[in-house]
């Protein structure tokens, strides 16, 4: 019998899209000047309270991300994703999220996608999403570890 994954109930997959990478150092007007590695901590901290841990992921390639989320599937309790500028162009992604339904999916924007460029104020994540957080800097990380936190628990009931 192949070595069939074990979902891990405790672990949240936060996966960030393209140029986040360069978070901190890219518009900073718009984005901040937090670092990615500053959001990996501030998730971190936040789900421990919660009895959970993150694994924290970013490319810049859609595939690998796709891979990442069918990946969740079989390994992770929920996701949280920033699919930046894979939110407006990727059906693909979308596709690939549809895919987990049985888990909680938030969606997280650093600036208010709905304040921004008209090409920006759609995206093909938010109708899976189970919350969608935008505008809130970094912070809008740790309000998705606390509502996905919320949201398995209440799957425990």
């Amino acid at each position: 019998m192949a070595n069939t994954p074990v979902r891990d109930r405790s672990t949240i997959l936060v996966l960030n899209g393209p140029n986040l990478n360069l978070l901190g150092l890219r518009q900073p007007e718009i984005y901040g000047t937090d670092s990615l590695a500053d959001v990996e901590k501030l998730v971190t901290a936040t789900a421990a309270p919660h009895g959970l841990t993150t694994d924290c992921r970013q490319s810049n390639h859609e595939g690998q991300l796709i891979d990442w989320i069918q990946e969740a599937r079989e390994r992770h309790a929920a996701i949280i994703i920033n699919p930046a500028g894979y939110s407006h162009t990727s059906i693909a992604l979308r596709d690939a999220l549809a895919t987990c339904d049985d888990m909680p999916i938030l969606e997280v924007h650093i600036s208010n996608i709905h304040q921004r460029e008209p090409f920006r104020q759609h995206s093909y994540v938010s109708a899976l999403a189970s919350g969608v957080i935008a505008g809130c800097g970094i912070q809008g990380y740790a309000f998705a570890v606390e509502r996905a936190a919320a949201l398995l628990a209440a799957m425990k009931k």
